[in-house]
């Protein structure tokens, strides 16, 4: 059976949705704020890139929880230019998609 979780996930400046699909291995997750988003690493940072999406991926997550906790490992431009930084927590990372 094939399952998608879409949860709310209430942050200090705002509401984002996190998206969870169990794959083979490992979950696919990715938490969306209203001007970017936080994405596990089964998503392609250059594929953000080439969008000129707001994205950060963050690695080693099986939940939204280790998502917002976990550091972030890669930045888009848009999201640096927003005040992203590689080092910061996916929470921190949202907070200024907002």
């Amino acid at each position: 059976m094939i399952v998608m979780i879409v949860e709310k996930i209430e942050l200090d400046n705002g509401s984002a949705i996190g998206l969870s699909m169990q794959m083979q291995s490992a979950p696919l997750l990715l938490i969306k704020a209203d001007k970017g988003f936080v994405m596990c690493g089964y998503l392609d940072m250059e594929a953000a890139t080439a969008l000129g999406d707001v994205a950060v991926k963050v690695k080693g997550v099986n939940t939204f929880d280790d998502v917002l906790e976990a550091l972030v490992v890669g930045a888009t431009q848009e999201a640096i230019n927003l005040g992203i930084k590689v080092g910061m927590t996916g929470r921190e990372a949202l907070e200024l998609m907002f």
